[in-house]
């Protein structure tokens, strides 16, 4: 006799602002407090599928868990069957858009949605998708702001060196767009002599420079052996990264704002990266993901991972051109079990889903 099929049963959200460790100060502003949505989809079976959206803004945290649960009631009675869902959802949003809050929200149930069939199959996420749990090398991403030359070698070694939950990072990411090209270069050199040539570096813009200065800044990035230079400019001007790419001698990374598959095709039928990062939220969540990352495998397009490390070490173990983790631990305060880096690398949690699990008590310490 075949086995009942789960059914959604509901979904629910809540929101968590976190403070960080370390504010990262970029060129776009101060982000210091990590504001997470918390999806939990429960099925007819008992089981829980967990996942979190980053919200950047304590703003957009109620609207986004009231989107989740508006569409996770009108996925109620559904079968557990995600990339049903996905259709489901991206077909009542066809005229909307599914970006934005509402391509959030249904990231986070998409990623729910998988956790949940990974449980009741009783598989790692990583298993359930035809792999196996990994170590993916990572690096550390939490701080490296514009902090200056004279703060920036002590937190350097700092991030290199971890804790006892994360730590022996090989790579660490460094944040520029100072208000001048010397002050870039102070910052790298002081960095550089502070890690003593054994941590590697990636930089990142955050967008702030426009075509032209981009070209002479990173003309000067030349200079150091950097792994990649990120959103030098504009996100979603895909051109004007090409433009870039062409003229550097550094790899250009590029992905984190594309919303979907679709935008990271246009990004690379325009040239505009020699690498792509994808975030599991705004690429679409784990279907999202896995559309993404067949796009990067017959071109042997470097694919790394924005944020979310819990579920992107399931994801990148399944990638097959699987490049960076990008650790950071804003949502490490309130889960039970925080994903670790033992000597640089990053291992998925070996239990059925992606393994999160909430405690709770922490989550009613940071709800808002």
């Amino acid at each position: 006799m075949a086995s009942e099929i789960p059914k959604i049963k509901s979904v629910r959200a809540r929101g968590v602002n976190i403070p960080m460790a370390r504010p990262l100060v970029t060129a776009g502003g101060t982000v210091s407090t990590a504001s997470l949505v918390l999806v939990d989809l429960e099925t007819s079976q008992g089981v829980v599928g967990r996942a979190y959206v980053f919200a950047f803004t304590p703003m957009v945290v109620e609207p986004i868990a009231m989107v989740v649960e508006r569409l996770g009631a009108s996925i109620q009675g559904d079968s557990l069957a995600p990339l049903a869902i996905e259709e489901k959802l991206r077909r009542a949003f066809r005229l909307l858009g599914p970006q934005g809050l509402t391509g959030m929200a249904m990231a986070g149930i998409d990623m729910a949605a998988w956790d949940a069939l990974a449980k009741t199959a009783g598989l790692p996420l990583a298993r359930l998708l035809g792999g196996e749990p990994l170590p993916i090398p990572a690096y550390n991403s939490n701080g490296m702001g514009l902090i200056g030359a004279d703060k920036a070698p002590a937190e350097a070694r700092e991030l290199a060196a971890g804790n006892d939950v994360a730590g022996g990072f090989r790579a660490i990411k460094v944040r520029l767009g100072y208000p001048t090209m010397d002050e870039d270069e102070e910052v790298l050199d002081a960095v550089e002599e502070a890690l003593n040539g054994e941590v590697a570096m990636m930089t990142d813009y955050n967008q702030c420079l426009l075509v032209s200065e981009a070209k002479t800044r990173i003309a000067m990035l030349d200079d150091w052996d950097l792994l990649w230079v990120e959103e030098p400019t504009r996100a979603d001007d895909y051109a004007g990264h090409g433009e870039i790419q062409a003229a550097s001698g550094t790899p250009i990374q590029l992905g984190e704002n594309c919303w979907g598959p679709h935008d990271m095709a246009k990004a690379l039928e325009a040239g505009s990266c020699d690498l792509f990062m994808a975030d599991a939220v705004k690429i679409g969540g784990v279907t999202g993901w896995l559309r993404a990352a067949a796009l990067a495998e017959p071109i042997g397009m470097p694919f790394s991972s924005h944020t979310f490390p819990e579920v992107s070490a399931h994801l990148l173990s399944v990638t097959p051109t699987r490049h960076w983790l990008e650790y950071v631990d804003w949502a490490n305060p309130i889960l039970k079990t925080p994903l670790r880096v033992e000597n640089g690398q990053a291992l998925a949690i070996d239990a059925p889903g992606i393994g999160l699990e909430w405690d709770e008590d922490a989550v009613k310490d940071f709800s808002v």
